[in-house]
């Protein structure tokens, strides 16, 4: 069915995963699976990377990201039908902090979405690559996962629960064939960015965060941090002492 490279995006919605989709989609003809929540966006999504690739083949299939069950018979579904090269797992929401500490609905759902919810759709499918022999996962995780910060300290928990299980699955893949790749991206101009974006946050540009996790994947590296400054900029965070740490306002 699929007479190209098979590239799966789970939240394609995105603004960083449509700009990876371009990426992979430019030069020669993909095979691209995109998975979200809203048909409709999707199906705009993969209109226009239709447009600029008509010889790739462009599916797309709605999921519920909270169940379980529904993330398990999606990676068993597409893998009945063709290998799966490449899957990236781009989904998320960026929450208020002090609104997840006034609501603990709002913060289990902002560690689910963030945190368990990718790990469980890395978990489906690194079984199934492994059964295949060999494929690539990019799941992405953020800066913010280093290090827990008064301002994102809920929405880094999620993201430092990706970055164990990313370590997990990459020294239980060793020598699988399967390769995977923690995704790190700094501050990105995104809608999901906009109300930190008008406070003057400086942000990278959608298109140079994309650049960088595709060409990273491409290269094989197991961290990615995009744009790289950001991995000199958290080591020093990461090992900042805490008489020090506490007293910046970050």
């Amino acid at each position: 069915m699929y007479p190209a490279k098979h590239v799966v995006i789970i939240g394609a919605t995105s603004a960083i995963a449509e700009h990876c989709a371009r990426l992979w989609a430019a030069g020669q003809p993909v095979s691209m699976t995109l998975v979200g929540r809203n048909a409709s966006r999707l199906q705009a999504i993969a209109a226009d990377l239709k447009v600029r690739t008509p010889t790739s083949q462009i599916d797309i299939l709605t999921v519920d990201f909270a169940s379980p069950a529904a993330i398990h018979d999606l990676a068993e579904n597409l893998f009945a039908q063709t290998a799966v090269d490449l899957v990236l797992i781009a989904h998320g929401t960026l929450p208020i902090q002090q609104q997840c500490q006034d609501d603990l609905q709002e913060a289990e759902n902002a560690l689910y979405i963030n945190g368990i919810s990718p790990a469980l759709f890395a978990e489906a499918f690194a079984g199934r690559m492994q059964a295949q022999g060999f494929g690539q996962i990019g799941l992405i995780g953020s800066v913010a996962g280093d290090r827990g910060r008064k301002s994102n300290y809920t929405y880094g928990a999620a993201k430092g629960l990706v970055t164990r299980f990313a370590q997990g699955l990459q020294h239980r893949l060793a020598g699988s064939g399967v390769q995977v790749s923690l995704i790190k991206p700094g501050p990105t101009d995104t809608p999901m960015t906009s109300e930190f974006k008008a406070k003057g946050t400086k942000m990278a540009s959608v298109e140079e965060v994309a650049a960088g996790i595709v060409n990273g994947m491409r290269a094989g590296r197991d961290v990615i941090y995009v744009p790289g400054k950001w991995k000199i900029i958290m080591m020093v965070i990461r090992h900042l002492p805490a008489f020090i740490f506490n007293r910046m306002d970050i």
